[in-house]
């Protein structure tokens, strides 16, 4: 693609419920079996007050957003900045979605919502050619 074909107004939404199996199933992937993702007991005494998903869990949603709306090869190079803003909980739902920058090709500010609109992950997500 060249990057003038980068100028969707929106990538599509992706969202995903974030129960214990896929917390679970995450900590497995990645060997990372931190006590605040999978020990209720212990995450309770923290001040997360509760388990807490990995937030890499979370971002590769904005991964897969880019996937659907322009496909794999979109990813190549992509640069993605963001910042974490608040624990993704148990039995959360989170969205990913981006807008065009206006006046840009290839530049969406990007963004994970959970079940109450409240912002979890923003930042942005640039494409290259």
């Amino acid at each position: 693609m060249t990057m003038s074909q980068y100028n969707r107004a929106e990538l599509e939404c992706v969202s995903k419920i974030v129960d214990r199996a896929a917390i679970r199933l995450y900590a497995e992937i990645t060997d990372d079996f931190n006590p605040i993702h999978v020990d209720p007991e212990f995450a309770a005494t923290t001040p997360m007050r509760g388990i807490i998903a990995h937030g890499m869990l979370s971002l590769n949603l904005i991964w897969q957003s880019l996937r659907a709306t322009y496909g794999s090869q979109a990813q190549d190079g992509a640069r993605l900045d963001v910042r974490f803003t608040r624990p993704v909980r148990e039995n959360d739902t989170v969205s990913a979605w981006g807008r065009l920058r206006d006046g840009t090709a290839g530049i969406y500010d990007v963004a994970i919502e959970n079940q109450h609109g409240e912002p979890v992950i923003a930042g942005t997500l640039t494409l290259v050619v």
